[in-house]
């Protein structure tokens, strides 16, 4: 069924809109143009190609990594592009493990010296992270550093962008990234292309992103990403106030102090309950144990 129209554009943060727009091939230069504001100089890239994650990895488990962009520049730089709605235990963990598939997709048969591309993962997180809730920086790079702070490896990297720090208003925007991020966060708020946006690359992306181009199957798988999406943001939002509130009743009952402590919990474990009853039926127990820390015997008796 085609829904009535409500915004112009798509919402890049659902699967849907950051697959239609940065993941098919007639749209690649958008996604070279967005890469290139957040790589290194000496990394940028002009041309890249698509490739599938299906066949990485060794074991069947390793199969299921299933990542939303991976693609592979002139150079064989390959790339690792996520978008992540909500926090997620072991987050990290799981950036590292992922960006090993890419490493062994370079290994050789017979003769090789290990001669490796770069390798870049790039989160776009719609959350900050615990660990920077007080920092300014939205941007994070991370790469392998030695006791005195000197690069070790300059091939692998991690890039994080939390984009809920990202609050420039339109006559704010100073550079070409700032005017990415404004569009991966704001976009479904425009209802037309602001002077800002006036690069041929943006005009690409206001037609490709303008809902009224879809055809109705695509409308339709839109409104289903953008429900989940939807549906996502209210469970995280509702459980942690309502976590958050039950916990602090019961903590005021045995000492303010003590109460803050274990409100905070409580309201940490509601979230991750109420996230897991969400999601039942939606995505297999193995994703759901992995996206809240909740065990697999803990979902199932849900």
């Amino acid at each position: 069924m085609v829904f009535p129209l409500q915004e112009r554009y798509v919402n890049l943060l659902t699967d849907f809109g950051f697959k239609r727009v940065f993941g098919s091939e007639p749209n690649k230069q958008l996604l070279i143009d967005f890469l290139n504001t957040l790589l290194p100089a000496h990394h940028r890239i002009k041309s890249l190609s698509y490739k599938s994650s299906e066949h990485l990895g060794n074991t069947p488990i390793d199969r299921k990594a299933i990542f939303d962009i991976y693609c592979q520049g002139e150079n064989g730089e390959r790339f690792i592009v996520e978008i992540q709605k909500a926090k997620q235990n072991f987050f990290k963990d799981r950036s590292v493990f992922y960006a090993s598939f890419p490493i062994q997709d370079q290994a050789m048969k017979g003769d090789w010296n290990f001669q490796l591309a770069p390798v870049y993962s790039i989160g776009i997180l719609d959350f900050i992270f615990d660990d920077h809730q007080h920092e300014d920086a939205l941007i994070h790079t991370v790469e392998l550093k030695d006791q005195r702070c000197n690069v070790f490896y300059d091939k692998l990297k991690f890039i994080y962008v939390e984009l809920p720090k990202f609050t420039k208003a339109l006559d704010q925007l100073d550079s070409h990234q700032d005017k990415w991020l404004y569009l991966l966060r704001y976009l479904p708020d425009l209802d037309n292309q602001p002077p800002p946006f006036q690069d041929a690359v943006f005009l690409q992306l206001f037609e490709v992103a303008e809902i009224a181009n879809f055809t109705p199957a695509e409308q339709d798988n839109y409104q289903n990403s953008l429900k989940y999406y939807r549906d996502m943001n209210n469970v995280i939002d509702t459980s942690r106030q309502d976590g958050i509130r039950e916990g602090i009743e019961r903590g005021i009952e045995q000492g303010i102090e003590q109460g803050i402590e274990q409100g905070i919990e409580q309201g940490r474990k509601v979230e991750k309950v109420e996230i897991a009853r969400s999601l039942l039926g939606k995505l297999p127990v193995e994703t759901i144990s992995q996206t809240t820390g909740l065990t697999i015997d803990e979902i199932t008796a849900l």
